[in-house]
């Protein structure tokens, strides 16, 4: 891990009640008089961390960690059949950025995430630019359905025992049809046995996909209990089935709307999950972001990676 501070545990935590049943669970690190930053978790439904930080300057920043909704510590848990995903949107979780930046009077934040968190970044600074100081993401996606057909499909031509594997875990009647559909009608299933072994048929594709890249981590998705496994995939074949409710090229298309605002991309040659094309295209859309493609990284990042969004995260402390 590429560390550059001592580590920094929360001084402030809370729930943000949204008004339609959901609370989202949040923490503040670092100087309450810094620069504000949100880090935004993947998945969709991965969580934030909760390990302490040591990679921002707990002087200069004021960093705020969330879980969105439905997963981690936010309520009610995906895990939890009586959820009700319908609440669960891209928009959806867009406000809640919004709302959160307003209960805690913050003016503007710079925003730092990768993978499904780079997607809901793109789309909360594309509808609130002026909320906006810098972007840092490492492992670009913007969830196009051609990027999670490839995912979900299109790799399975390296893998394709695992993916076999990962196909035969749907009814067999929906093998050849949409796969994303038929796990996310798996995981509303009444039995819990059902929603158990379509979260670890679907977590072991996620593992098999990652597994021969750079600096790779055995069991990198699956290595979660049961109920972060099951809300994990609910959340991401919810998601993903419906493209995120983004039209197909539109976090690519509206980039313009980012001008003005400083990024840094950095992702891995190896991404074998999320090839690098994507990132190349946003960073040609978006002139004020650099690129960095890190040689020996997949999506599972290395310390090359880290100690780039590191730098980045330096460079724009004192912006």
């Amino acid at each position: 891990m590429a560390d550059l501070y001592a580590p920094t545990s929360p001084y402030d935590s809370g729930f943000l009640d949204t008004g339609d049943g959901n609370r989202i669970y949040y923490e503040q690190l670092g100087n309450p008089e810094g620069k504000p930053a949100l880090n935004v978790h993947g998945g969709p439904g991965a969580g934030a961390p909760r390990r302490p930080t040591r990679a921002w300057d707990p002087e200069r920043y004021r960093v705020v960690r969330f879980d969105q909704r439905n997963c981690g510590r936010s309520t009610p848990h995906a895990s939890d059949p009586a959820a009700d995903m319908s609440l669960n949107t891209t928009q959806h979780l867009v406000d809640d950025m919004e709302r959160l930046r307003v209960h805690l009077g913050i003016d503007k934040w710079l925003l730092n995430g990768g993978s499904w968190g780079s997607t809901l970044i793109l789309a909360y600074a594309q509808q609130h630019p002026e909320r906006v100081s810098e972007i840092v993401i490492p492992a670009v996606t913007t969830t196009r359905r051609a990027e999670t057909e490839w995912l979900y499909r299109g790799a399975g031509r390296f893998y394709p025992e695992a993916w076999d594997r990962f196909r035969d875990g749907v009814p067999a009647d929906e093998r050849d049809g949409d796969l994303l559909a038929a796990y996310a009608r798996l995981m509303e299933n009444p039995d819990r046995a059902v929603r158990e072994q379509a979260a670890a048929d679907w977590l072991a594709w996620e593992d098999a996909v990652i597994s021969d890249e750079p600096n790779g981590v055995p069991g990198m998705y699956s290595d979660r209990d049961v109920d972060a496994q099951i809300a994990f995939v609910r959340i991401c074949a919810h998601f993903f089935s419906n493209g995120a409710w983004l039209e197909e090229d539109q976090l690519l298309r509206d980039a313009h709307k980012l001008a003005g605002i400083p990024g840094v991309l950095v992702h891995g040659r190896h991404d074998m999950g999320c090839p690098v094309q994507t990132a190349w295209e946003l960073a040609k859309a978006w002139p004020d972001a650099r690129l960095h493609i890190i040689e020996d990284s997949g999506h599972g990042g290395s310390e090359t990676m880290q100690w780039t969004v590191r730098a980045a995260i330096e460079e724009f402390k004192d912006r």
